[in-house]
């Protein structure tokens, strides 16, 4: 039944309360603060906000066109071309806590904004917000400062309706942040392959996706896929799905354009959706992880407002499309989900049966590698619990990224949940620093045994059989799939010598080979730790590069002394917990779409070609050349 079309007008804005307690309690609103080198830190969450509002009016039908701007300041503006604040509500609907017009569900079926919250956190976390209006030939502007209002004003314009805001985020919360435009650019090419035929430009660069969720896929396949990607689509809902070589699952997912990393459950839906439907095609009681083993996909669903599980909006709580305050619900999103997949899925393959056998040898390949592997780790894990190895090898913390987290977990514990980190090093000289000088809160530490075998030539048995990797996984506790993973951060921490490189690569190609989706979610990270130490009899100064030196050298005035640190075991418990403590350094792991797995780990860890000799040559550097570049 066709909807009645609804005008956003200032009837639409309804008012709740202030927001006075925002700055007081930040983390209610937009979940950790940081300083923008984690992809959910507070600063990404305020410009999501800003952008979904204008998504929100894509959505609805008005304005086909989104300019984002972010200055090497953090100075943010983003400028739409939908309909427009409505006037006399510029000020109430970006400034009264849960004012605007998503609380009047008529005006936004589908909106991803904060319930009202959104726009106000990011003006009572800013330290300048600039709020315009473009409407029915007039504009109305507004400028605040931590939330409260400085100036507004009206007169006639000649622009295209539509708003603008600016802001900058507020230092005293956010400290010295800075935008990784890595994060951005990813935000904001999901947003393309959400909304097809919206463009979005980020400083000057365009992002428009005609194809959807198909371009998203192409993006994600780390090798070629087993067969054209099946792309299918309905009322409220997108899906695209492959199989590949690759090892674990890769399945994005989406609720009203927003991209819910930590999935939910309209993700657990589709996975369940998938095994089920290949089983009764196939008429076989496949595991759910053979069938889903190596898969590649996306699933995108709108349905009326939706309940995230925290303000981050990662995780969908919702169990219905549609609630109703009355108590009334519609289909539940399992329902929805496993009819749609089960029905279009079907009718997919019974029109193109030149895929079918590839996917049932995909399963029976999976199935048998599966029941290999099985027995080898369970005598692997009985006979770690013997000799009870966990406890040499493994340091743990107290609180892990799986823990259940509620509306009732403090804020600290969420904070610790959040930033759990396990510190993967080589040797009782390395860990036995990083656990002293760890958070035991939150921090654990793994301690390798030398090297790790080289995985990329390896079979997925040869792997189970390998003792300390079995520990690392369970450690991990990846065992199955990443549901459980215990850490949010994965952090490999070795020397910076050769024998710490060649550590670090064997590491990243055991994750990159088996678990490449720790990688593709932003968890696996490398330590950086400083390269030289410079210190008088007042002041200790910690440079990670040859300029940082050569600043710290200027400001004693050169009446100083300067360490080089060859190993992590040189430096004190002490000074190590200042480097893994609120201003570490972490260089995370991240593939370009141009990249491959495949070709990354056969270029480095596969024969040794002369392309390689001749890339080693070019850039082989000694010991002393080392001190005279930047590193």
């Amino acid at each position: 039944m066709a909807e009645e079309q609804v005008h956003y007008t200032d009837d639409n804005i309804r008012t709740i309360e202030g927001v006075e307690h925002i700055r007081m309690r930040p983390g209610m609103y937009i979940g950790r603060l940081g300083d923008g080198k984690h992809q959910d830190d507070g600063i990404y969450v305020l410009l999501k906000e800003i952008i979904d509002n204008s998504i929100d009016e894509y959505a609805m039908g008005f304005g086909k066109q989104i300019i984002i701007d972010i200055s090497q300041e953090g100075m943010v503006s983003v400028r739409d071309f939908g309909r427009g604040i409505p006037l006399g509500s510029v000020v109430k609907a970006t400034s009264v806590l849960n004012t605007g017009g998503k609380f009047d569900g008529k005006a936004f079926k589908r909106a991803v904004g904060l319930n009202g919250v959104g726009s106000k956190a990011v003006n009572a976390l800013s330290e300048e917000f600039y709020v315009c209006s473009y409407r029915e030939g007039l504009r109305h502007w507004a400028k605040f400062a931590k939330g409260i209002l400085i100036e507004e004003n009206e007169e006639p314009s000649k622009e295209k309706n539509g708003t603008l805001i600016k802001f900058l985020p507020d230092k005293e919360m956010f400290g010295d942040f800075s935008f990784n435009m890595d994060y951005v650019e990813a935000m904001v090419k999901n947003y393309s392959y959400l909304k097809k035929g919206l463009t979005l430009i980020l400083n000057g660069v365009s992002y428009k996706s005609e194809n959807g969720l198909a371009d998203l896929i192409k993006e994600n396949l780390s090798e070629p896929p087993l067969y054209p990607p099946i792309h299918l689509e309905g009322e409220d809902i997108e899906i695209v799905l492959s199989h590949t070589n690759s090892y674990g699952e890769n399945i994005s997912s989406f609720v009203n354009g927003q991209n819910t990393r930590d999935g939910g459950t309209h993700l657990a839906a589709f996975r369940e959706a998938i095994a089920k439907t290949f089983r009764d095609f196939f008429k076989k009681n496949y595991e759910a992880a053979d069938c889903r083993q190596g898969i590649v996909g996306a699933i995108s669903i709108q349905i009326q407002e939706p309940r995230f599980e925290s303000q981050t909006k990662i995780k969908l709580g919702s169990n219905y499309m549609w609630e109703k305050p009355n108590g009334d619900v519609g289909p539940s999103i399992r329902s929805f989900i496993n009819d749609f997949v089960s029905k279009s899925l079907d009718d997919y393959l019974r029109i193109h049966k030149d895929i079918v056998p590839i996917i049932e040898e995909k399963i029976k390949e999976s199935q048998k590698e599966r029941e290999e592997i099985a027995g080898i780790q369970k005598k692997t894990r009985e006979k770690n619990k013997r000799a009870n190895i966990y406890n040499r090898k493994l340091r743990d913390c107290k609180y892990h990224y799986n823990d259940k987290v509620t509306e009732k977990t403090p804020e600290q514990i969420q904070e610790f949940i959040n930033d759990s980190s396990i510190f993967i090093t080589e040797g009782d000289s390395a860990s036995g620093t990083i656990t002293k000088a760890r958070k035991a809160s939150h921090q654990a530490v793994f301690s390798l045994r030398g090297k790790p075998i080289n995985c990329y030539k390896e079979s997925r048995k040869r792997v189970a059989e390998n003792e300390e990797l079995n520990l690392l996984i369970a450690a991990l506790g990846v065992e199955d799939d990443l549901a459980d993973l215990r850490y949010n951060q994965i952090v490999v921490a070795t020397d910076a010598d050769d024998d710490g490189m060649h550590i670090r690569m064997l590491v990243l190609t055991f994750f990159m080979k088996y678990y490449p989706d720790l990688i593709r979610r932003g968890h696996v990270h490398i330590l950086q730790t400083p390269l030289f130490r410079v210190r008088n009899k007042k002041e200790n100064i910690y440079c990670y590069d040859k300029a940082e030196k050569e600043t710290a050298v200027a400001k004693l005035k050169g009446n100083c002394e300067i360490t080089r640190f060859k190993g992590l075991g040189e430096i004190s418990s002490d000074e190590f917990a200042d480097f893994i403590g609120k201003d570490i350094k972490l260089d995370r792991v991240k593939l370009t779409e141009e990249e491959s797995i495949m070709e990354i780990m056969e270029f480095y860890m596969g024969d040794n070609t002369l392309e390689r000799q001749n890339f080693i040559r070019t850039h082989l550097r000694s010991e002393e050349e080392l001190e005279d570049i930047d590193i």
